[in-house]
């Protein structure tokens, strides 16, 4: 099916839901990095096996439709506000990093879940801060098999950050200002 536009809200009474095989996006082994865009990537699972990995967020973009265009939203908008991706780590991390654009930040929280003891830590990235990345480690960080993040456009400089990561040892906050 073709990419379908409504204007105005949509409701279901019975749910949505997504399956099939355009549901999960699997990157290939020994990507290393990826810049992502909202066409190909948003709304869908992204999984990946690789254990270094640099995952570069599209830019945010919160412009408002052009007034020539009529009743309704422009369905060929270039704001990406609400856009989420999601991604699962396959295989152990040992350096894998969500990374913004240098004008843009973090916001939110995540679990990072000890396997060698009852620790958690929630690391956390306030409003305004310069929060610009989640490293992951395989350890400290997490990043071990089964972790997952979610990243939101918020703002025209924010992202919203979620997740649940598994690490090891003394483990630490995930987030970082580079």
């Amino acid at each position: 099916m073709a990419i379908t536009t409504f204007q105005g809200p949509v409701r279901s009474l019975n749910g949505f839901y997504t399956q099939g095989p355009g549901s999960v996006i699997t990157l290939p082994n020994a990507t290393n990095t990826i810049t992502l865009d909202v066409a190909t990537y948003a709304g869908r699972a992204i999984y990946t096996n690789d254990a270094t990995l640099v995952i570069t967020l599209p830019s945010l973009n919160a412009t408002a439709d052009p007034a020539a265009s009529g009743p309704g939203s422009d369905p060929n908008t270039v704001n990406n506000m609400g856009a989420s991706f999601t991604f699962v780590v396959g295989t152990a991390a040992t350096t894998w990093k969500i990374i913004t654009a240098a004008s843009q930040f973090l916001v939110g929280s995540m679990l990072v879940i000890d396997t060698d003891t009852t620790d958690t830590v929630n690391g956390f990235a306030a409003n305004g801060t310069t929060i610009r990345s989640v490293n992951l480690n395989g350890t400290t960080t997490g990043g071990i098999v089964g972790s997952y993040v979610t990243v939101t456009a918020t703002n025209a400089t924010m992202w919203t950050v979620s997740g649940v990561v598994i690490g090891s040892g003394t483990i630490a906050t995930p987030f970082a200002t580079s």
